[in-house]
């Protein structure tokens, strides 16, 4: 390969590595974990750049070579070696194979069908039927309370309308900071659903690390419109992320994944 073509092709990589982190981050359920499998995947491109076939999308190109990592040595981690808590591992144990990452590819990742298929070396009417057998079993699998930080009240109704659907409490609705750090100190919540920027020009984020400082086991989605921003791999990071405009779809996948690796007791069967 020449050199403008090598370099072109680490450009269409580059491009899309914050996306790979988020996909790899909400497999994992950790920023750590996620990191390390994107990290895998970069070094094995290098290695070999023949991996990365040029003639399909380059995400979908950097997913296949992603998934034939994880295919073989991610998808049944030991929760003592990912740091996955023992309660959520137990519920990840019982989903059907490659149920998690179909539905990630499809609904976070927004891949058609068809890419979905590629990358994980499946029929389109497997990507499909894995998807389905997702929604199915995750549904089935725990219900929690869910506290929303969003300052916008037709999304945050929105978001409350899709978390109710789904069985799951909400436990209210903060727009600013302070008014989220109260909430929380109301009632303890299993999962929080959260945007960055807040009504008083406050920080969604800031909320978040002041919550997780006196309950670092509460998971947290943060919903955005520039994720690239949050996806650098520099310092902590979220592992769950959803761009705007979202989709019910991504919402109702980034909660149910995030709601498996909660470790609080209150998450029931």
């Amino acid at each position: 390969m020449s050199a403008t073509g090598s370099a072109e092709m680490t450009d269409r990589i580059g491009e899309n590595i914050p996306y790979l982190r988020r996909y790899a981050r909400a497999l994992t359920g950790s920023q750590a974990e996620g990191d390390r499998y994107a990290m895998l995947t970069l070094e094995a491109i290098l290695a070999d750049m023949s991996l990365f076939e040029s003639d399909m999308s380059p995400r979908v190109a950097l997913y296949k070579v992603f998934q034939s990592i994880w295919s073989t040595s991610g998808g049944q981690f030991e929760p003592e070696e990912t740091g996955t808590p023992g309660k959520a591992h137990a519920h990840l144990s019982n989903l059907t194979r490659d149920t998690r990452e179909a539905l990630l590819l499809h609904t976070i990742e927004e891949l058609s069908f068809e890419d979905v298929a590629t990358v994980m070396k499946r029929s389109v009417t497997e990507a499909r039927e894995l998807v389905d057998v997702a929604y199915t079993e995750m549904a089935k699998s725990v219900s929690g309370k869910v506290m929303i930080i969003e300052d916008e009240a037709i999304i945050a109704m929105d978001l409350e309308a899709i978390v109710g659907d789904m069985g799951h409490a909400v436990t209210g609705i903060a727009r600013t900071e302070t008014g989220a750090i109260k909430l929380f100190g109301e009632e303890k919540p299993n999962l929080i659903l959260s945007d960055i920027q807040l009504a008083d020009d406050s920080s969604g984020v800031d909320a978040v690390n002041k919550i997780l400082a006196d309950a670092p086991d509460v998971p947290v989605i943060f919903i955005t419109a520039f994720p690239e921003r949050l996806l650098t791999g520099e310092g902590p990071e979220p592992a769950f992320l959803i761009s705007k405009p979202y989709t019910e779809e991504q919402v109702r996948s980034a909660v149910s994944l995030a709601l498996f690796f909660a470790s609080t007791d209150t998450l029931h069967a």
